[in-house]
């Protein structure tokens, strides 16, 4: 037995060797602290000695640039950094700019849109303005072409013009029978005579114009008072002219000469002393000896827009009147009292 059994010192030794060798097994190398207890070992760990420097150096760097003795290598260190730093900052300028000009315009676009819709809404509302100021005013005309003619006034407006191919110069207006209108009614506005009505609906009205081919009205000329039928020559436009066939064709009226409508009828088909146009020549023809007398009617035709159509006094509608003597009755049958007092309030 005692052969076999090992002696004491050489049980111990296979677990002091690994100690020695630092060999764990399994862990890597390890060894003894000071203290004899096991601590593994940072083959990548700073040096003692390098930190310690590191340290004095920053100390001595700090106490350096507290003092005025670095002064001098500083300014020297920037004068030669300056050019650098700032040709740096040139080139990198168009760089770090781009979100900014990015955002600016962006921000340009949304002020140039918001800019764009004030423009159009202040346009918008200067048009209609005008067009406000414009009515009124042809309102105006119409109230003083009731007291000046001593006829009573259904207001309405031009809503569509006829079509040129069918070879008739028309307008529709916005009222109708409701208004107490019919046919071969007297149209006016405020610079003079627009034509006669052709057909009615309750609603709406057919206005043959006076410049069209088949129109034809009695016409007087002012100063001398001859007399003839002036008819259309189909222009619409601002060169349009009408023809005065006098009843005397030895008559020669002068150039500027003002002709009226001729008439007895109250209301329809024409009423008489409606301006018509004033004398811009008188024509001889060759053939029969005759002569023509040229017009230029005072009424634009290609601009019309609010009219007046001439009606017995006392109608009633659902559009309101103006009276002879310039009072404006609603539909409703409400009087607002005559020109003079509404031009007062105004």
């Amino acid at each position: 037995m005692a052969l076999l059994t090992p002696p004491g010192r050489t049980r111990l030794r296979p677990l002091i060797s690994p100690l020695k060798t630092g060999d764990t097994g399994a862990g890597g190398p390890e060894g003894l602290n000071r203290r004899g207890s096991l601590r593994p070992k940072d083959p990548h760990g700073p040096k003692k000695s390098t930190v310690l420097a590191l340290v004095l150096a920053c100390a001595t760097l700090f106490t350096l640039d507290q003092t005025s003795a670095l002064d001098p290598a500083r300014n020297a260190f920037g004068d030669l950094l300056s050019p650098a730093e700032s040709a740096v900052s040139t080139l990198a300028r168009p760089l770090t700019s781009i979100p900014d000009w990015f955002d600016s315009r962006d921000k340009l676009r949304a002020e140039l849109a918001t800019e764009k819709a004030k423009n159009a809404d202040l346009r918008a509302q200067l048009r209609s303005d005008q067009v406000t100021k414009a009515e009124v005013a042809q309102l105006h005309g119409l109230v003083d072409s009731a007291q000046s003619f001593g006829r009573d006034l259904v207001p309405a407006r031009v809503i569509a013009y006829g079509p040129a191919q069918s070879f008739s110069r028309t307008v529709t207006l916005n009222t109708g029978s409701a208004a107490g209108l019919s046919a071969d009614m007297t149209v006016i506005d405020d610079d003079g005579l627009v034509g006669r009505i052709l057909r009615v609906s309750r609603h709406t009205a057919t206005v043959l114009l006076l410049v069209d081919d088949d129109s034809v009205v009695g016409g007087r000329v002012g100063s001398s008072g001859e007399v003839g039928m002036v008819s259309g020559t189909g222009q619409i436009a601002h060169d349009a002219t009408l023809d005065l066939d006098l009843v005397d064709q030895t008559a020669a009226p002068l150039k500027g000469e003002s002709v009226l409508s001729w008439g007895e009828g109250t209301t329809t088909p024409y009423v008489g002393g409606i301006p018509i146009g004033k004398v811009t020549g008188v024509y001889a023809s060759l053939q029969d000896s005759s002569r023509t007398v040229r017009i230029k009617p005072y009424v634009d035709f290609g601009s019309l827009d609010v009219v007046g159509v001439v009606v017995p006094a006392g109608t009633t509608g659902d559009h309101g009147t103006i009276g002879a003597d310039g009072s404006i009755t609603s539909s409703t049958g409400s009087s607002t009292g005559s020109s003079t007092d509404s031009g007062a309030s105004r």
